[in-house]
């Protein structure tokens, strides 16, 4: 397959795929209520771990399945996890118990663990350099349709069909994906110099489901209590020692010492930052619509899509100023802090138009700032580890999102009701934003390719045979 092979039913295809795995994370929390009402009469503990199973699973695998792709084949990944994602969206629709239910939805997140690595990874393959942010930003684009496309699902499934008619239509739909994934994706080059690393894998991904369950449940539990303290003191370690076998193995999952460079902490840190401002906004937005304003859940689903619209006009922005990479992630983080902060003076008699500015306003920010994210954390990386680059920045999203859910659910069950809260946690929100905005810009490399040129000696120090044959291809 030449290298800059890229064609527009490949990117159609590709981006179809990671839309469809983002949306499943938006899409049952507009379900909540009828699925606390429905026959499988799950528990308060039960309906969380049906909404968090998939976000848990899908971001604890993203690296190591990132990994799987560059070494065993990426396309291969991407059919897989498209089939593991439909075989979990069918054992949803049938399940008859909530541990059914749950463990569906884990393998789903599974399936999407595969799915979004595979994607992006495809896309830098095949991508000519002069146009690669553009294909960053029809990628980051679909990531923002799943999430409104989720809304939009879960509302118009709660309020005209049933939570088991959500899960059930993905299954069509993900077969559908992999057929046009087969017909119009080539192969690309595998590291074939790359062996698998077993434990360094399980290491890894324990470590960050660890982390991950400490995040997501510290608001339910209390971040001070046993099992959420255990959790982190858990995932700290694990992660230690999966960084100690890495500097010491022959062939890691990854070298741990790619983070020495600037560009890809700053670039991690910046896209984090920028989904934990995006997943505060989505928490509170459909508690606001719905419980102050009255909307129905197919409307709220409506009400969030000039999201999208931001996020695609900003976009086209971000392409065209490519070359300054600095200055347009550090205007589209400001503009995501901003915009949260001018939502934060949303009440009872705020008019809706008056709030779609600030959703503006904040799609914005994440479209410009989004692509240039993208593709410094995957270029921080050699080439053939591009799989691996997309992984680690799917989960800096996904934590990003995991910690803004949680930061802002915190603040608003310290108030007594939504109206109270709201802002306050907005707030908060925003300034997290415009200060981890300050040390992005500050960290930010003022070289586009410099700090793929330091992860690139990095992996040439430690295996300069591999390295060479990785940039042969």
């Amino acid at each position: 397959m030449p290298a800059h092979a890229l064609k527009r039913p490949t990117l159609l295809a590709l981006c179809a795929c990671v839309l469809v795995a983002q949306s499943m994370v938006a899409a049952i929390n507009l379900l909540i209520p009828q699925l606390s009402s429905s026959s499988l009469h799950p528990s308060h503990t039960e309906i969380l771990w049906t909404v968090d199973a998939y976000v848990i699973v899908f971001a604890g695998l993203l690296i190591p399945a990132g990994a799987l792709g560059d070494r065993y084949g990426r396309k291969g990944a991407l059919l897989t996890g498209l089939t593991l994602f439909a075989a979990g969206a069918a054992t949803s629709a049938l399940a008859t118990a909530p541990a059914m239910l749950i463990a569906g939805r884990g393998l789903s997140g599974a399936g999407a663990a595969l799915i979004t690595p595979a994607t992006l990874s495809i896309l830098m393959q095949l991508s000519a350099p002069e146009h690669r942010v553009r294909s960053m930003g029809a990628w980051t684009l679909s990531i923002g349709l799943g999430g409104a496309a989720g809304n939009l699902g879960g509302g118009l499934a709660g309020q005209f069909l049933t939570w088991r008619a959500l899960f059930a239509v993905m299954v069509p739909l993900a077969a559908v994906l992999a057929v046009a994934a087969a017909l119009t994706v080539p192969r690309t080059e595998r590291a074939t110099a790359a062996r698998p690393d077993p434990l360094g894998t399980l290491l890894l991904t324990a470590g960050l489901v660890a982390v991950l369950f400490g995040i997501i449940e510290g608001p339910t539990y209390g971040w001070s209590s046993a099992r959420i303290l255990g959790a982190f003191a858990a995932g700290a370690l694990l992660i230690a020692a999966f960084t100690l076998h890495a500097l010491r193995s022959a062939a890691p999952l990854f070298d741990p010492r790619v983070f020495a460079s600037p560009r890809l902490r700053s670039a991690s840190l910046g896209t984090a930052t920028a989904f934990f401002g995006l997943f505060s906004l989505f928490f509170v937005n459909s508690q606001y619509l719905q419980g102050v304003k009255g909307f129905g859940p197919a409307v709220t689903g409506v009400a969030i899509m000039p999201l999208v619209f931001g996020m695609a006009v900003s976009q086209k922005l971000a392409t065209r100023w490519a070359g300054h990479p600095r200055a347009v992630i550090g205007a589209g983080l400001a503009l995501i802090g901003l915009g949260l902060l001018g939502a934060s003076t949303a009440d009872a008699g705020t008019p809706y138009a008056v709030f779609v500015c600030w959703l503006l306003v904040i799609s914005a920010g994440a479209g410009l700032s989004m692509p240039a994210l993208t593709v410094g954390v995957v270029t921080s990386l050699p080439a053939h580890q591009a799989g691996l680059g997309s992984g680690l920045g799917t989960t800096a999203r996904e934590t990003g999102a995991a910690l803004g859910v949680a930061v802002t659910g915190t603040v608003l069950s310290a108030h007594t009701d939504l109206l109270h809260g709201l802002g306050p946690a907005l707030r908060t929100a925003g300034v997290v934003v415009l200060g981890a905005t300050a040390l992005v810009v500050a960290g930010y490399g003022k070289r586009p390719e410099g700090a793929r040129g330091t992860a690139r000696a990095t992996t040439t120090d430690r295996h300069p045979a591999a390295s060479a044959r990785s940039y042969g291809g």
